[in-house]
C-alpha cells in the first residue's frame, strides 16, 4: 500500500529533513505544493486534504492555521511545532513516554511531535517519576547544549557565514527563564513545577545533549546511583531507539569528556547515569534534527500507520 504524505514547509530544516527520510522509501507517495503556490491557502488546503499523512513544519500560528484547513477526516496531522504539544485531543508523539503511549499515536489523527530539549529532558525524568525515585514535587534544573542547527535557516547561515568570533564560544539563551519547551518538559514527566532550564548553543551543526545534576537527597530515602540506572533500563526494556548506558560508562568518557554529537545521524537516544554517594547526573543525548525533530515526526508516522516503526530510520 502507498500512502499519500504532504509536508507543509517543505523548506525548513525540518521539512527538509523529512524529506531526506521519505525519499527512499517505496511507499510513500510525497505530495509537493510548487514553489509559487507555498502561501496559496487554497493550493495547502487541497494537498492537506488529499493525504493520508501531513507534517507541518511551520511556526505555531501557521501551523494553528493550517490545522484549521483539515475537513478530511482520514487526514493524520503530524505537527512540528510548539502550538499542540500540550493540547487535549493531541498525542504526544513520543512512542517510548510510557506504556499505552503508541496506541494512543495509532488510534489519534492529531499528532504533536516533540521539541529536541524536552525529549530529551523527559526520556531522562519520567522513568524516575514514574518510579518514585523523584517525586512530582522535585524541584529540579536541566542545561541542554545543542548544535545550531536547531535554530533554523537564520542561525544556521549565520553561523556558516564564519567572521563572526562571538560564535565560536558557547551561548546560553532563554535566560527569561520562559524557554517554549516548558510545558511539555512538566506535562510528560509529570513535575508540578516547571524545571530552571538554561539551554546552551554551541559552535557544531547538530547534537544535544540535556544534563540534569540531582542531590542524591532529593530522590526517594535510600536510592542509589544503581536503582536510578536500573529504573531507566526498567523503562525502556526492549525499545529500539533508546540505549541505557552502563552506570558511569567509563567508555563514554573514554578521553575524559562527555561526547553531545555520539548519537548524530540516528535516531537513537543515549542514557547515562554518573554518580557518587551523594550527587548525580542524567544524561540524554540525541540527534537534535533525527530523534529531536525529524527522526520523531517519521517514527511517529510508521506508529500511526502500523508500519515498521523503524522504517527509513
Amino acid at each position: 500500500m502507498t500512502f499519500k504524505v504532504f509536508v507543509d514547509g517543505q523548506e525548513g530544516t525540518t521539512g527538509l529533513r523529512i524529506n531526506e527520510y521519505l525519499a527512499a522509501r517505496s511507499d510513500v507517495e510525497v505530495l509537493r505544493i510548487d514553489a509559487d503556490k507555498r502561501k496559496d491557502a487554497a493550493e495547502r488546503a487541497r494537498l492537506l486534504n488529499a493525504s493520508d499523512v501531513s507534517f507541518l513544519c511551520l511556526p505555531d500560528a501557521a501551523s494553528r492555521e493550517a490545522a484549521a484547513m483539515i475537513t478530511n477526516p482520514k487526514t493524520c496531522l503530524i505537527d512540528a511545532s510548539t502550538a499542540h504539544r500540550t493540547v487535549a485531543g493531541w498525542a504526544f508523539g513520543l512512542p517510548e513516554l510510557a506504556a499505552g503511549q503508541r496506541d494512543k499515536i495509532r488510534q489519534a489523527k492529531r499528532i504533536a511531535n516533540p521539541g529536541c530539549h524536552a525529549s530529551a529532558f523527559i526520556l531522562a525524568l519520567r522513568p524516575l517519576v514514574d518510579a518514585g525515585l523523584l517525586s512530582a514535587d522535585a524541584l529540579v534544573s536541566a542545561t541542554s547544549i545543542t548544535g545550531y542547527s536547531g535554530g533554523g535557516k537564520s542561525m544556521i547561515a549565520e553561523y556558516e557565514a564564519g567572521g563572526n568570533a562571538k560564535l565560536q564560544s558557547p551561548r546560553p539563551y532563554a535566560l527569561g527563564l520562559a524557554h517554549k519547551h516548558l510545558p511539555e518538559m512538566m506535562a510528560h514527566t509529570g513535575l508540578r513545577t516547571a524545571p530552571v532550564f538554561m539551554p546552551i548553543v554551541g559552535n557544531f551543526y547538530k547534537g544535544l545533549a540535556v544534563t540534569v545534576p540531582l542531590h542524591m537527597s532529593q530522590l526517594r530515602a535510600g536510592t542509589t546511583p544503581e536503582q536510578v540506572r536500573e529504573a531507566l533500563a526498567a523503562h525502556y526494556e526492549g525499545e529500539r531507539f533508546i540505549r541505557v548506558l552502563p552506570l558511569r560508562d567509563a567508555d563514554t568518557l573514554a578521553e575524559g569528556f562527555f561526547d553531545v554529537q555520539a548519537c548524530n545521524d540516528s535516531n537513537r537516544v543515549d542514557l547515562c547515569v554518573f554518580g557518587s554517594d551523594t550527587q548525580i547526573l542524567v544524561m540524554a543525548r540525541l540527534d537534535n534534527l533525527g530523534k529531536g525533530a525529524s527522526g520523531a515526526a517519521v517514527q511517529a508516522m510508521n506508529v500511526h500507520l502500523g508500519l515498521d516503526e523503524g522504517l527509513g530510520l
